[in-house]
């Protein structure tokens, strides 16, 4: 493993949150896509920061539902003491202030929120294209993707994704949560055309919320929330083969 590599992990969140859903619910941080790999990552011996681009967020309300929360994850949420729920009450760094020298791994987290501020999020893109530049993993689980066309690889000057096959919460998916229309009646892009726009393969999971991942190299993305924590298992797994 290369030297400049450490054993740490950024995981990026997104500081968007609006009105978004058909019943006029916020949109925010999906919070199982942050504790999922937080849980993998630490587990494997990664220190992990969170970040994100203006060092604020927003917990979507809908991720917090039975929909999502279940098993253990239920007295994580109500835990306060819990290592995530302290970091994410008082630890969330703002972008700026990140040394990309740190972490050699990048993770993005999501929620439909990322498709609005991640595409232009340029402080947490150069930290991702940082830990590509020196040969470090890049993940994205369900709509993280969207910080892709941003993220550059300096000996190309294209994307990161270009001609890799990744994979991403799809066009379809959008669809039936309802959604699809709003994202573009705003002017932003879904995760899969995000994907096309930076030059990347993109793969559709067999069924749009199957638990479903992609590696192509030191690149690894997930399809959806369910798919978070394999795609954490599989970016640890990349990690380790450096």
């Amino acid at each position: 493993m290369p030297t400049n590599l450490p054993k740490k992990a950024l995981i990026a969140i997104t500081s968007h949150s609006g009105a978004f859903y058909p019943d006029g619910g916020i949109n925010g941080a999906f919070y199982t896509e942050i504790l999922h790999p937080y849980l993998a990552l630490t587990s494997a011996g990664f220190t992990v920061d969170l970040a994100s681009e203006t060092g604020t967020y927003t917990i979507d309300p809908y991720s917090l539902s039975s929909q999502f929360i279940s098993g253990d994850d239920v007295a994580i949420v109500a835990d306060a003491e819990h290592p995530l729920n302290k970091l994410l009450s008082g630890a969330v760094k703002k972008a700026s202030n990140l040394i990309s020298d740190d972490y050699g791994m990048f993770f993005a987290s999501a929620g439909f929120a990322s498709v609005y501020d991640y595409p232009t999020a340029s402080v947490l893109q150069s930290v991702a294209s940082d830990v590509w530049d020196r040969g470090g993993v890049v993940a994205a689980v369900c709509h993280g993707g969207a910080i892709f066309p941003g993220v550059k690889d300096s000996k190309t000057g294209k994307s990161i994704v270009d001609g890799l096959e990744l994979t991403g919460f799809s066009t379809e998916a959008d669809k039936l949560a309802g959604v699809l229309d709003k994202i573009h009646e705003d002017g932003v892009l879904t995760t899969e055309e995000s994907a096309v726009k930076a030059g990347g393969l993109y793969v559709a999971p067999p069924a749009p919320f199957d638990d479903f991942s992609v590696t192509s190299g030191r690149l690894v993305t997930g399809a959806n929330p369910f798919s978070a924590r394999s795609t954490a298992s599989a970016a640890i797994a990349a990690f380790e083969a450096l």
